[in-house]
């Protein structure tokens, strides 16, 4: 009770949603779970942040393909709100040092006992991103993927999140528009018809349009110089990145020098 009310008091987190997540325990690595859906657009995010991390930090100007199967080598990584691992362990693969914070504790634990049976070694932390800034932690990659819509304040967790970023370095932040198209695919589709979250899950309020999102990362000092719209393909049932950010998008950003 204690923490959860440090959490409520000190952090820009929902405390409520912590709660959500917290709950689902081992679930978050079921692919037919409650995180399904999450399962299926991970290869398209880890594809696209891979792409754009290597573009932008080449080695001597030589692509970093040259590392294989490693290409992130030598790179630091913060993933914010990591859940139980699910994008912090595809990129931990790719060679990349991986910190990992989630201020709900049972995801954390299930986070790193599914890291050590994959024989990974992740930085996984029970902290809130106010925490970790606090100690002057600085990383060249934060993310902020599908969390910023489960903040209360997100304009002051992008100052924070920006702030971790080291000049020259990377913040990714992917969320949902706030249109009317996304509150019948995400909201009333995903929740209530195709039972692809719990409903409850989201709040279309807290929604946020790409040009809020960007105004939000201008503020921590940050330029947008990559956009992409991803889309579910329900003939393929695959997720693909599109020109279409109605719904889900991404946004790149470098941090001011």
């Amino acid at each position: 009770m204690a923490e959860a009310e440090q959490i409520r008091q000190k952090s820009t987190i929902n405390p409520e949603d912590v709660a959500r997540f917290d709950r689902l325990g081992d679930e978050w690595w079921s692919e037919d779970g409650p995180m399904a859906a999450l399962h299926k657009l991970n290869p398209v995010r880890v594809a696209y942040l891979r792409d754009v991390i290597c573009r932008h930090f080449p080695i001597e100007g030589r692509p970093r393909e040259r590392y294989g199967a490693q290409p992130l080598r030598e790179l630091s990584v913060l993933d914010v709100g990591c859940g139980a691992g699910l994008l912090a362990e595809p990129l931990a693969r790719l060679g990349a040092n991986v910190t990992a914070i989630d201020p709900a504790p049972r995801n954390i634990l299930v986070a790193k006992d599914h890291a050590a049976l994959s024989g990974l070694a992740i930085d996984y932390r029970c902290q809130t991103v106010e925490a970790l800034e606090a100690e002057g932690a600085r990383f060249d990659i934060v993310l902020a993927m599908e969390v910023v819509e489960h903040v209360r304040d997100p304009a002051g967790f992008l100052g924070l999140a920006g702030a971790m970023a080291r000049p020259g370095g990377l913040l990714f932040a992917s969320t949902l528009n706030r249109t009317l198209k996304s509150f019948a695919l995400a909201i009333v589709g995903a929740e209530y018809v195709l039972g692809w979250t719990a409903p409850g899950t989201h709040d279309w309020r807290q929604f946020m349009t790409p040009r809020e999102l960007k105004t939000a990362l201008a503020g921590a000092g940050l330029r947008v110089f990559g956009e992409t719209g991803v889309v579910f393909d329900p003939l393929g049932g695959k997720w693909r990145l599109a020109h279409d950010m109605s719904v889900n998008y991404i946004l790149a950003a470098t941090k001011r020098g």
